[in-house]
């Protein structure tokens, strides 16, 4: 088998925890607002551009397009073009990004199940603040 020294270099190196390293921008695409919410959107299957941004509501056009962008370039979507008039085009997840998106679901899962106790946490909070500040 080849051995690949370079690969070999970055995988050992690689620490989300260091300033410089590159899995912060690969965890912030997965991660962040849009990322995780397109990927969960194409977790039942692929879909082209327009029934994404229905499905993310709030998602305008330009961050849509750059977050599929983003996690096209890391390899978790891939981008489909078919070649009729009009063109046709299909988002869907790659095997990276099904596995990654299986684990970004159960966290979305964990965090709705939990909204009625982080709800309750939140008040409790802002009133302590509001008790501390008047």
């Amino acid at each position: 088998m080849p051995y690949d020294d370079a690969a070999l270099h970055e995988q050992v190196l690689a620490d989300v925890f260091a300033r410089g390293c590159p899995s912060r921008d690969v965890l912030e695409h997965i991660t962040g607002r849009w990322g995780i919410l397109a990927l969960a959107a194409l977790a039942s299957g692929p879909a082209r551009f327009n029934a994404l941004r229905r499905r993310v509501d709030g998602v305008s056009e330009k961050m849509l397009a750059q977050t599929l962008q983003a996690l096209e370039r890391d390899g978790f979507v891939r981008r489909d073009e078919q070649s009729t008039i009009p063109p046709r085009v299909e988002y869907s997840l790659t095997p990276r990004g099904e596995r990654t998106t299986k684990l970004l679901l159960a966290l979305i899962g964990q965090v709705e199940d939990d909204l009625p106790e982080a709800t309750e946490s939140q008040r409790r909070y802002d009133e302590a603040k509001s008790a501390r500040i008047g």
